[in-house]
Formats: C-alpha cells, sequence, structure tokens
C-alpha cells in the first residue's frame, strides 16, 4: 500500500495546485475576453473565415489555434481541480491505476498527475 504524503508537503502541493488553477483561470478569462472583444469589435470580420479572401485560411487557422490553447487551458485547470480534490479526500499521491505510491520527484514535476510513471508508460 501507498505511504502517505508528510502533511507539510501536502500542504506544499495544495498551495502550489491552487496557485497554479488560480492562473490558469486568469488566463482562460482573457483567452474568453479576448474572442469576445474581436468578435464585438469592427476588425472581427478580418478574423472571419470568408471564402473570398485570401487570407481566410490564415485567419482560420489562427482562430482555431487560440481556442486550442484555451481548450487545452480548460483540460490542464479540470486535471488541477481533480488533484485538488484528491487532496481533500486523502488519495493525492497515490497511483489511480496501481495503488502505489507516486514518488514526490513526479509530483513535483507533475502536481496534478493520476499515475505513477509505471502506469503512465502503460497508457
Amino acid at each position: 500500500m501507498a505511504r502517505k504524503l508528510a502533511k507539510s508537503t501536502m500542504s506544499r502541493f495544495k498551495k502550489r495546485l491552487v496557485e497554479e488553477r488560480d492562473h490558469l483561470e486568469t488566463m482562460v478569462a482573457n483567452y474568453e475576453r479576448e474572442r469576445e472583444e474581436a468578435r464585438m469589435t469592427e476588425s472581427s470580420a478580418d478574423r472571419s473565415p470568408d471564402p473570398g479572401n485570401a487570407e481566410a485560411g490564415s485567419m482560420k487557422s489562427e482562430l482555431e489555434k487560440e481556442l486550442s490553447i484555451e481548450l487545452n487551458l480548460i483540460d490542464l485547470r479540470s486535471k488541477v481541480d481533480n488533484a485538488l480534490a484528491r487532496i481533500e479526500d486523502g488519495t493525492y499521491g497515490t497511483c489511480e491505476r496501481c495503488g502505489e505510491a507516486i514518488p514526490v520527484a513526479r509530483l513535483d514535476a507533475l502536481p496534478y498527475t493520476t499515475l505513477c510513471v509505471d502506469c503512465a508508460r502503460l497508457r
């Protein structure tokens, strides 16, 4: 069975995850605001993929890239929220697949991970 993380270690990870969640929420809000502003301005017509416009493909590609970044931020925020929930329910630092302890070095590198290195390789 997995060993429990020390309270001080758990507290350090919780603080780090809360800070990361706050940062991600700010970034997502900024992307949403910028997208809304672009849609509301006159120049937003320049960002619309108009089939008659030679730059339509480039504009569409840029919009898709922006949306992809925002979706990745939302996914990462979800992983951080899940890690915070695991701290609250006492399962943080334990591999979801095998039940063994996730090394602190791995948690330092990827604090929202739910898998140990071996189980992550298998995935």
